[in-house]
């Protein structure tokens, strides 16, 4: 990542700080450290940069901010949040309250937040670039490359003792001596112009060891590490954000500032912001580098996927985007939520999770469907737990979003054109598509085809597929059935319509708003379709539950009459016609599993697969027992 120079926009006026207490070797001797609760205190001891940024907080006006580890979700009614959490071990985050605006302050607390050390990062960067020509060693993580800059940054730095004078370490005279953050605040630190670089270089020397080492402090030095590894390995002022595990979305719509969207906080605004065109195409340049998608001006847009998995969408420049380029990112979690999380924050209950068990256990095809961001995916990678763990799974993705708990998973992802040298693709850069890899995965007899997206003419080959006895599970755009079915039918995908009943079960997913203004997401209704019927020209759908806005519970609206749990699947058992009612105690049944299972702590993805798996191995998920 380049070094950019972006603007830090705090919201207050920051104060001065005592330069009789020393962050870094006396943090005891500031007064405010023991005002500190006990865990701040252990969290300023890990990292000093903490306490200074709170000298520099207005403690009298905004309070001292409350300290967490993490943030529950009773936070939510929070009016005026002044809260600090750790996303890592060197950054913090603050949220601090705005009351001139619906969105509060999202303020990073990183090791090089207070330190300007853009004069002396050139030098060190220079002697780096000296120096990486005789480095024998060849990183090959992230975590190796981190590793490597350390000892570089040792070889050309060192850290100037607290009981040594300046002077004898460079046997200059004190008014040659380092650069003040006095002098800091009056210098334009933009090294874009070598001219300007030199200019100041002239105008302050910077001190060096007889042996040609820069002498830092151990704030300066500790910065410049941070920043060294976050701009080159990391991805550059995004690496604050990317950490947190509380943002769903990040997005800077141009100059200004960048906006996240919080599960805690909802919406609100960085204090970090854009303020050159430039620089953010520059940087936008730079991250679809780091992404191995380069962009240009006659291709300005990339869908891509970061290297925690995380997806982006990048436009670039102002011909397209008049504010300046753009991106936005959708966060994954490292861990998928599990049913039991779906199900814990109110998204639906044991009795609808236990019913989509059944059907997905026993190869139903189903779409999950909905509008942008209303937790498609989330639930989709949910469901797979519900897969037997014996079967075999292929999916389909062109951004990889689907973590699936099974082992024998083979896992596709489309190769936009132009990608394909050196992965499988021809020499020239060739492209292959979902609708490509769909027709490869009914050659690889997999138990279900996991689709990321139905959206074009890989529909069709899904649902001849479903006609094969391939159940197919996927992700669809659409706010009812009834939309669902349209779609389906018309172009592109183009479905016949007596193709469409193929189709088993259709969950519809929204974010809705509930009656205390609260947004959050969920089941709005779990379908089964049923049939064609080519004299109306109309399908046949049965809602088998429903969500209840008023009370935001759930409705076994279809108790009694699943066209599926008798039709199919206790047809499928050899369940006799007069015991067939008896499917419905099954869903019961599994609904109390759940629910004993979420009782007990397992409520992990990977734990409740583990578990789920045991209690088939032990007879007990079989129809009556």
């Amino acid at each position: 990542m380049a070094n950019l120079s972006v603007a830090v926009n705090l919201p207050f006026k920051q104060e001065v700080i005592d330069s009789a207490v020393d962050f870094y070797n006396d943090i005891e001797s500031s007064p405010l450290y023991k005002m500190l609760p006990a865990n701040a205190k252990e969290y300023v001891k890990a990292s000093p940069h903490l306490l200074e940024y709170l000298h520099t907080f207005p403690v009298k006006i905004y309070g001292l901010p409350l300290f967490l580890s993490e943030l529950k979700k009773d936070l939510r009614t929070m009016e005026s949040p002044n809260i600090i959490y750790p996303v890592n071990e060197t950054t913090f985050i603050h949220i601090l309250p705005d009351p001139d605006d619906v969105r509060n302050y999202y303020i990073p607390i990183e090791p090089s937040f207070l330190h300007s050390v853009s004069l002396l990062q050139p030098v060190i960067e220079t002697k780096l670039i000296d120096l990486i020509d005789g480095f024998e060693e060849d990183p090959v993580s992230d975590k190796e490359r981190a590793e490597v800059i350390k000892k570089m940054l040792a070889n050309v730095a060192v850290i100037r003792p607290n009981d040594v004078d300046l002077a004898q370490l460079t046997g200059t005279r004190p008014d040659q001596q380092s650069i003040t953050s006095k002098m800091v605040r009056f210098l334009k630190t933009d090294f874009t112009a070598k001219a300007n670089m030199e200019r100041v270089k002239k105008k302050h020397q910077i001190p060096l060891t007889p042996e040609g080492k820069v002498i830092l402090t151990n704030e300066e030095y500790r910065a410049i590490e941070y920043l060294l590894i976050r701009d080159k390995i990391d991805m550059g002022v995004l690496k604050p954000f990317l950490s947190d595990p509380y943002i769903e979305d990040i997005s800077c719509d141009g100059i200004g500032p960048i906006f996240i969207e919080h599960k805690i906080f909802k919406g609100l605004k960085s204090v970090i912001e854009f303020t050159v065109s430039s620089e953010l195409d520059e940087f936008v340049v730079k991250i679809a580098e780091r992404i191995k998608r380069p962009i240009t001006y006659r291709s300005p847009i990339v869908d891509a996927t970061l290297p925690d998995g995380s997806r982006i969408n990048i436009v670039y420049g102002t011909a397209i985007s008049r504010h300046g380029s753009n991106f936005s990112i959708r966060k994954v979690n490292e861990v998928p939520l599990s049913i039991l999380n779906i199900v814990e924050s109110g998204g639906m209950d044991y009795l609808s999770a236990a019913y989509i068990w059944i059907c997905v256990e026993h190869g139903m095809s189903l779409f999950v469907s909905g509008e942008t961001a209303s937790g498609k995916t989330t639930l989709l990678n949910a469901i797979t737990t519900f897969i037997p763990p014996e079967n075999k799974i292929v999916t389909i993705e062109d951004t990889p979003e689907l973590n699936v708990p099974h082992r024998n998973w083979i896992r596709e992802v489309a190769l936009a054109k132009g990608k394909g040298e050196g992965t499988g693709g021809s020499a020239a850069g060739g492209e292959v598509t979902m609708f490509d890899l769909l027709k490869a995965a009914l050659r690889q007899r997999p138990n279900q085809i996991l689709v990321g997206e139905i959206r074009g003419v890989e529909g069709a080959v899904a649902f001849g597929a479903m006609q094969t006895g391939h159940p197919v599970m996927s992700t669809f755009h659409a706010a009812s059935v009834e939309k669902l079915i349209q779609r389906l039918c018309g172009d592109p995908i183009n479905i016949p319509k007596t193709y469409v009943d193929n189709l088993n079960l259709v969950i519809i997913m929204s974010t809705v708003k509930r009656p205390d203004g609260q947004l959050v997401r969920r089941m709005i209704s779990c379908n089964e379709l049923v049939g064609f019927n080519p004299e109306t020209q109309g399908f046949t759908f049965i809602e088998m539950f429903s969500w209840e806005p008023i009370t935001d519970t759930f409705i076994w609206s279809g108790k009694g009459s699943s066209y599926l749990l008798e039709n199919k699947i206790a047809t499928l058992l050899g369940m006799p016609e007069n015991k067939k009612s008896e499917i419905y105690l099954e869903v019961e049944k599994r609904a109390k599993i759940l629910e004993r299972l979420h009782q007990a702590g397992y409520t992990k993805f990977w734990d409740l697969f583990t578990m789920i798996t045991k209690i088939k191995r032990q007879g007990l998920l079989k129809i009556g027992s």
